[in-house]
């Protein structure tokens, strides 16, 4: 008999991809609801962190209590000082950078709430983000 786990309609797992191995430091990923999306980090419903480990391109992270709308900032935080660290330019990220529902950094900055937001019956508990790096 195979039993499967089972999967409760508020949890929900993030499958990090295409992580640069050569660069150190940790994997953050966020879970937020509106507010505070995607800068302010106090404001995140929960957080988790992994360290990057050599050779592993792919993290997986399973949040417990995922609200009904809900959008996920995923951050390499190569320095460990908890925030996006910028370019020279001081606009764009120097670290690699991944947003629920495909929604990208731009000329006018980071994502909304409303580009980046996915709700719990699009996802089926499980959802895949690439980083993007500089």
């Amino acid at each position: 008999m195979l039993i499967l786990p089972t999967v409760t309609a508020q949890e929900l797992t993030v499958r990090v991809s295409q992580i640069e191995t050569s660069r150190q430091g940790q994997m953050m990923v966020m879970l937020f609801g509106k507010a505070g999306f995607p800068k302010d980090h106090s404001k995140a419903l929960s957080i988790q962190t992994q360290p990057v480990e050599t050779g592993v391109d792919n993290m997986e992270f399973r949040f417990t209590h995922a609200p009904v709308v809900f959008a996920v900032k995923v951050l390499h935080d190569e320095d460990l000082n908890g925030k996006v660290t910028k370019n020279w330019t001081g606009i764009w990220p120097a670290e690699g950078l991944g947003f629920s529902n495909a929604a990208r950094v731009s000329l006018t900055g980071p994502p909304s709430f409303k580009q980046a937001r996915l709700t719990r019956s699009d996802t089926s508990n499980a959802i895949d983000i690439p980083l993007i790096y500089p």
